[in-house]
């Protein structure tokens, strides 16, 4: 190994050549000082990696990444979807306090349409005219469906 590659002298050989392997743990050992290098422990070496590394804080139901090509070019493509685990801003509490609001009034709107629709009906069904020769038709088709 030449000294661009090495890893820290505290950490025994079978360790040593998983972190070369590593390509987190090799970019930061070409990029370091060979004497703060080799003073990492493994243990601070792990906190390093899930700290800079963006696959490690990322564990998604569904994790999709592929490339393709096109004309001389290649390009990627990723899908992710998981639960938000990160504290939301300002903004997106308010906008979820919202899309909730906006969720329980359309879920009630239905709930009372519905129940409207079976009141109505069931007014029908016991022949109570409030308007009369006035009729949605709604008895009819339940009748006849």
């Amino acid at each position: 190994m030449n000294e661009g590659t090495q890893l820290a002298m505290n950490i025994d050989p079978a360790q040593k050549a998983r972190n070369l392997e590593d390509p987190f743990l090799k970019g930061l050992n070409e990029r370091l000082p060979k004497d703060i290098r080799d003073s990492f422990t493994q243990v601070q070496l792990d906190a390093l990696r899930v700290a800079f590394s963006a696959r490690q804080w990322g564990r998604h139901r569904i994790d999709w990444r592929g490339t393709f090509s096109f004309g001389h070019s290649r390009y990627y493509v990723v899908f992710l979807f998981g639960r938000n685990r990160r504290d939301l801003s300002r903004l997106e509490r308010r906008l979820s306090l919202l899309g909730k609001a906006a969720v329980v009034t359309a879920f009630l709107v239905f709930c009372m349409a519905i129940g409207l629709v079976g009141l109505y009906l069931i007014k029908s069904a016991l022949g109570i005219n409030l308007f009369p020769n006035f009729s949605l038709g709604l008895w009819d088709w339940f009748r006849t469906a």
